[in-house]
């Protein structure tokens, strides 16, 4: 299966280079793979195969990662305490790497939502349960997703964007207006790959991977949920932000390894998503974006 994206830069369909591309088609499409992602997808298993990427021997994989996916490291900063020449001391160090100042600009027009993540986009004006792309709609539904009849109801039928976020991508994620948090909190589940070979094969994946929800009042946008999806061998969902009052493009919080997800919901009328993020979605093909660019816009 060869996943294509759209990206908006080269204004071309391009096709995915997948990291571990061999192993998440046994683990989801052979018999074998399959009786082993029973025992992968549960939390304990999967956190300490995240753990390994802080111990300092998961450096030696670095080097491998940045030259068969081209990252140029110039456009990063070392982490805390390292020099720009031994700017990493374990893969997750370089895992949740930080622009350098200036590398990214977030749309400041009021009623442009800037992108939240750096990462592979769908998008929706409305979900329903008839919508398919990339799973069966009830599964991306604000009852799904948000497991709390009280907030349910706020979004039921409004628009939505997911953001999927490979391994060779930024992946912290950040608040896309100001505004003010009126609730946070987590939904347990399991921790399958989101990658599109794993959702081919298990449609109900959002609705049953561990989440946290952030619930967020915003000046241009109105209410927001805010979902951060965990995956298969993501250590941790990090809440590295302010939980209380936020100002546009600052940090939220950050996935440690492993593909992830988050997914913007909003209430029915507020905003629309972007044009070409529509008709790509309506092909079933994802729209890639870069942090802060324009992702949707208010009505």
């Amino acid at each position: 299966m060869e996943i294509k994206y759209f990206n908006r830069h080269t204004q071309k369909v391009e096709a995915e280079k997948v990291y571990g591309n061999a192993q998440v088609k046994w683990l989801y499409q052979t018999p074998t793979g399959q009786f082993l992602t029973n025992f992968l997808v549960k939390a304990p298993i999967s956190k300490i195969y995240g753990a390994y990427q802080n111990w300092g021997v998961s450096k030696e994989k670095i080097a491998p990662f940045v030259k068969e996916f081209d990252i140029d490291l110039n456009d990063f900063e070392p982490a805390p305490g390292r020099s720009k020449e031994d700017p990493y001391g374990s893969f997750n160090e370089f895992f949740i790497r930080t622009f350098v100042p200036g590398k990214r600009a977030f749309a400041l027009q009021p009623q442009i939502m800037p992108a939240f993540s750096e990462a592979r986009y769908f998008a929706y004006e409305s979900m329903t349960n008839e919508q398919t792309v990339p799973v069966k709609g009830k599964f991306l539904s604000s009852k799904a997703l948000l497991d709390r009849p009280r907030w349910s109801e706020v979004f039921k039928d409004g628009p939505l964007l997911l953001a999927r976020l490979c391994p060779v991508d930024y992946h912290r994620f950040h608040y896309p207006d100001n505004g003010k948090v009126l609730d946070h909190y987590r939904v347990r589940g399991k921790l399958h790959s989101v990658n599109p070979i794993a959702l081919k094969e298990y449609a109900d994946i959002f609705a049953t991977n561990e989440r946290q929800v952030t619930i967020i009042e915003t000046e241009n946008f109105g209410k927001l949920a805010y979902v951060e999806v965990g995956a298969l061998c993501v250590g941790k969902i990090v809440q590295s932000g302010n939980l209380d009052e936020f100002k546009r493009g600052d940090e939220k919080g950050y996935f440690l390894f492993g593909g992830s997800t988050v997914i913007v919901l909003g209430e029915k009328g507020r905003w629309t998503p972007e044009p070409d993020m529509l008709e790509f979605t309506a092909k079933g093909i994802e729209t890639y974006l870069q942090l802060g660019e324009p992702v949707a816009r208010a009505r």
